[in-house]
């Protein structure tokens, strides 16, 4: 009954994630309108969330001398990296192909557990990418402005490899009694993050009055002020929280298929408030990553093999000779959740 419990905990709140991730863009869209510069966004969502757990930061300074390395990694990777490379992909390729690339990152996650890792996946877990890296391409409607920018696709695939790095990040410390916590990962994550994108950005050069005007979203005029506040508080701290405890409570290849949804939310949110109507095809191919994501989410990861020593077989949860620690975090064959697993 616990187990079951996580994993739904689990579920929700990497559909909370992806809800928080995908209502991003319909709030930009109206402030980038009215002419602030996309990277300026970008530095004000960063920087604004980074401001918001400076408190979280200092309650958790002592992860700067623990794990440099892996805060090092998610402020690149996962906020600064994505962000950029995303950015600059759609400077030069149509926003739908960069969007699909980008979510080619659940595809990308299930390579690295499985050849880097050597960690079995299911089969379930496959064919839900499979299903919903299809649905992506309908809803995007890849096939209404395809470019064969190649400096454009591989930045867009840079954007792809940060969001492995993502998922990969998130699930990294998660046991042991040297666990990372993932509001401190996020903390220091957003900092090195803005501290980058200061340097790409020059918010120097930004007009910061239009941040005291409003935007036209879908016809209503909003505070600018408002607009910034959801990105800032909603999609970006609350994505980023709830995203990085979901990826514990499942699994990364299980929480990359789920944030698929992303994309379909934000198509959802732009047809009703900024009037951007949904196609046939966007229709289906958003009912095909919903199934796609349902059927990597209700499959547990393989159980690690057991191994018997002097003081008799090791569980289910201790990682055997060669296989990783976070290779024994993962669900057991029975659903079971590992130590480290129930708890963010």
């Amino acid at each position: 009954m616990h187990a079951s419990q996580g994993k739904s905990a689990g579920l929700g709140l990497a559909l909370a994630s992806a809800f928080a991730f995908g209502g991003s863009g319909v709030a930009a869209k109206p402030l980038i309108e009215a002419g602030l510069d996309p990277l300026h966004v970008v530095w004000l969502r960063v920087t604004g969330a980074a401001l918001v757990m400076l408190p979280v930061a200092w309650r958790h300074r002592t992860l700067l001398r623990r794990k440099p390395a892996l805060l090092a990694g998610f402020g690149l990777l996962a906020v600064a990296g994505v962000q950029a490379f995303y950015f600059a992909s759609i400077s030069r390729i149509p926003v739908g192909v960069a969007l699909l690339v980008e979510y080619l990152a659940p595809a990308l996650v299930l390579g690295w557990v499985r050849f880097v890792q050597r960690r079995p996946v299911t089969r379930a877990a496959a064919v839900g990418v499979v299903l919903a890296v299809g649905g992506l391409a309908c809803v995007v409607e890849v096939w209404a402005g395809l470019s064969f920018d190649a400096l454009g696709l591989l930045l867009a695939l840079g954007a792809a490899c940060c969001q492995v790095g993502y998922f990969v990040l998130s699930d990294q410390g998660s046991s042991g009694e040297d666990a990372a916590d993932p509001l401190g990962v996020i903390a220091y994550g957003l900092l090195i993050g803005a501290a980058v994108l200061t340097v790409v950005a020059r918010p120097w050069g930004m007009d910061w009055s239009l941040l005291a005007g409003s935007a036209d979203m879908g016809g209503t005029e909003v505070p600018a002020a408002l607009l910034l506040g959801w990105i800032v508080l909603i999609a970006t701290v609350v994505a980023y929280v709830t995203g990085v405890v979901s990826v514990r409570r499942l699994s990364p290849q299980v929480a990359g298929v789920v944030a698929c949804l992303e994309a379909v939310i934000a198509t959802v949110l732009a047809w009703v408030l900024l009037r951007e109507h949904l196609s046939a095809p966007q229709i289906l191919g958003g009912a095909v990553v919903l199934i796609g994501a349902f059927i990597a989410q209700s499959s547990a990861p393989k159980a690690p093999k057991t191994q018997k020593g002097p003081e008799g077989p090791k569980g289910p949860n201790r990682p055997v000779a060669g296989e990783s620690a976070g290779a024994a975090a993962l669900p057991d064959a029975d659903g079971k959740l590992a130590a480290g697993r129930t708890a963010p």
